[in-house]
């Protein structure tokens, strides 16, 4: 059997309102190799995260795998794991996420593709919780997928829109997801609920038709970034930077402590008017300037 390769891209999720909801994928992406073997496993780590992610069965990557072969009841395939990151991790881009989809369906793939996408949305939600970041991993594009009751991915919805541009900042600031998550009150007001509710069709409408006036207006939130925003040193000044040097709407990336800013140009100077804001807040931080990526993740 020839070796099964896996591309899988990040994704910012949330966009502002549409909190654990909506996501969207962008073009830096995490690609796998999963080469058959007589026997065993064994993984090599590139890039990002390095020196961090486990080279064993802790790796998430190992992890999906068997969570699909439990779910199909078939034995762990033998294969040698190449895994080479672009996507920081504990970053607000997804990373946990492309490591659990590329399990998912490089396991698929190795033992014959027996499930389709669907599944492979179902499985990897129990795995991770929420699916705002892996519908728009698995799919691509802009992807809307509301949970029910008992936490299962209802619908994915997702939204066509033409490929655009954004600036990504990523301060040195360690934020994790459960931090970022226990910020969170347990109640809000009624008032905010509405604020978001009438907003996030306002960003699923901008998205689409590249509406950046109407952006404006509608990627604006009352239920998680002021919580968050008072975390990261430097985030509520790297906002304030991004508007002034000209982008039209600005977001905290899924959890943090990533700064996305959306705008048809500049994106250079509004990258680095965040950058800079982070500095006078005391932290180095990296830019990317990246495209929406409506390829989702491939199997080949």
């Amino acid at each position: 059997m020839s070796p099964i390769t896996v591309s899988v891209p990040a994704t910012t999720a949330n966009l502002g309102p549409g909190f654990d909801c909506l996501g969207m994928a962008l073009n830096l992406r995490n690609e796998f190799k999963f080469t058959p073997q007589a026997k065993g496993l064994s993984i090599d780590v590139y890039g990002e995260g390095v020196d961090s992610i486990p080279a064993d069965a802790n790796n998430l990557i190992v992890q999906a795998m068997q969570f699909l072969c439990d779910y199909l009841e078939k034995p762990f395939p033998a294969c040698h794991i190449d895994q080479t990151n672009h996507v920081p991790a504990a970053s607000g881009l997804g990373s946990s996420s492309t490591a659990t989809v590329a399990g998912l369906l490089g396991a698929n793939a190795l033992l014959g593709s027996p499930v389709g996408n669907d599944c492979i949305l179902k499985l990897a939600n129990q795995m991770e919780g929420h699916p705002d970041n892996i519908a728009p991993a698995i799919f691509g594009g802009m992807v809307l997928a509301p949970m029910g009751e008992n936490g299962e991915v209802l619908t994915v919805e997702r939204i066509e829109m033409p490929v655009m541009k954004v600036a990504l900042v990523l301060p040195d600031f360690e934020l994790l997801t459960s931090e970022a998550r226990a910020a969170l009150p347990t109640t809000i007001a009624r008032s905010d609920a509405i604020f978001n509710m009438a907003r996030v069709p306002l960003v699923l409408r901008a998205l689409e038709s590249l509406n950046y006036e109407l952006l404006s207006i509608a990627m604006k939130d009352r239920i998680h970034q002021p919580y968050r925003m008072a975390l990261v040193p430097g985030m509520s000044a790297a906002f304030d930077a991004a508007l002034g040097a000209g982008a039209a709407a600005v977001a905290i990336s899924g959890a943090g402590p990533s700064t996305i800013a959306f705008s048809p140009d500049n994106h250079a100077a509004i990258g680095q008017a965040m950058l800079d804001a982070y500095a006078t807040a005391g932290l180095n931080g990296r830019l990317w300037i990246l495209e929406t990526d409506n390829r989702g993740s491939i199997v080949a």
